[in-house]
């Protein structure tokens, strides 16, 4: 739940990626997306966050628990680390929760590892999105071997969500014929204002945004004249705020598939830091399942 921010003036929110086809591992994001935003206090993020998280970590890993989820830090914007875990559904989330309440050791774990990571926070939040795969654009992608999110979030005016969808469907035409461009774009169901919209681009490395910025006059051809009007158009009088983050991958404060693991073990299991690795997909009641 982070500040995800989309530059929508640009084909960023497209992630242009020339990189990006539909490898064979590629995976489709999940329809229910559980995020858990911690801010550090000052100098308290980096290693010493790591550390704690660790624990989190370390206790999934003893438990042998099926659900995992992914950490990323943020590189813009105020320090802050997020946690996504992914569900078919929420009655999958429901059930993931109350099997971890039922696991006394591993909620006895949890909660030791939630007392010591909080002296380290300023504050956390939690919020749940759900996949709009009618305004995403081939969102299927080889995550495991990503590296970065730009994340975008986009408030909307009251009473625009049909503007905004036309507005998505804009950046779909524009995008279509440039093989690289994908985004996933998640709908707040809770915990966020009503009419937040987030988008996630994954990249493999940052000079993939390099590429991006160049794409822009494909994407203005694609349209149009007329295309680019309606587009600048839709988005004076449907969005009422935006913004775009980077965020960066890390394994240690990750807890992952062995799947994920084997199709990068030198980047998902770091041979020094073999036990950090994060918290519960379900991040129990102050970190449930989960800019």
């Amino acid at each position: 739940m982070k500040p995800m921010g989309l530059l929508l003036g640009t084909c960023l929110l497209a992630g242009c990626a020339a990189s990006v086809a539909q490898e064979p591992s590629a995976m489709e994001p999940p329809k229910v997306l559980s995020v858990t935003r911690e801010y550090t206090k000052p100098g308290r993020n980096g290693t010493s966050h790591e550390k704690t998280e660790s624990a989190f970590v370390q206790a999934m890993a003893r438990a042998k628990w099926p659900t995992h989820y992914l950490a990323v830090e943020s590189v813009t914007g105020k320090p802050r680390a997020l946690f996504f875990t992914a569900y078919d559904s929420f009655e999958g989330w429901e059930k993931d929760v109350l099997a971890v309440q039922k696991n006394a050791a591993l909620s006895a774990a949890l909660d030791r590892a939630n007392l010591a990571d909080g002296d380290l926070l300023a504050s956390s939040d939690q919020a749940a999105l759900m996949l709009r795969p009618d305004l995403s654009l081939r969102e299927s992608v080889d995550i495991a071997h990503m590296r970065y999110f730009e994340i975008s979030r986009i408030h909307i005016r009251p009473g625009h969500d049909k503007d905004f969808e036309s507005l998505a469907k804009l950046y779909q035409k524009g995008c279509e014929k440039l093989p690289g461009c994908h985004w996933a774009m998640y709908q707040s169901m809770y915990g966020l204002e009503d009419g937040t919209y987030i988008i996630f681009n994954p990249m493999k490395s940052a000079a993939e945004i390099d590429h991006n910025l160049g794409n822009m006059k494909g994407f203005s051809d694609a349209l149009g004249e007329d295309g680019m009007k309606k587009l600048d158009e839709l988005t004076a009088r449907t969005i009422d705020s935006s913004e775009t983050n980077l965020f960066v991958f890390n394994p240690r404060m990750s807890y992952v598939s062995e799947d994920w693991i084997k199709a990068d073990p030198d980047f998902w299991k770091p041979k020094a830091s073999m036990a950090e690795t994060k918290k519960p997909s379900a991040k129990p009641a102050e970190k449930p399942a989960g800019q």
